[in-house]
């Protein structure tokens, strides 16, 4: 059985490996993939979807910040 990976979209957190660091994908324009830094809201850069792996699906943020107190 082969794992496949998940579809990178907006909301996940994924790691960039171009850039060496984690994002969040923010937008999506024209097959364009827009991110921006996990603990910041500036600065943003695109990556190509191909590459990105996703760390944390766009569900799995919602659930983790719904149990926080």
């Amino acid at each position: 059985m082969t794992e496949t990976r998940p579809k990178v979209w907006v909301g996940d957190q994924v790691y960039d490996p171009d850039a060496k660091r984690q994002a969040i994908v923010t937008d999506v324009q024209g097959g364009t993939f827009y991110l921006r830094p996990v603990y910041m809201s500036t600065g943003t850069w695109t990556a190509d979807p191909d590459r990105l792996e996703v760390t944390v699906t766009r569900e799995e943020l919602l659930r983790r910040r719904q149990e926080e107190p």
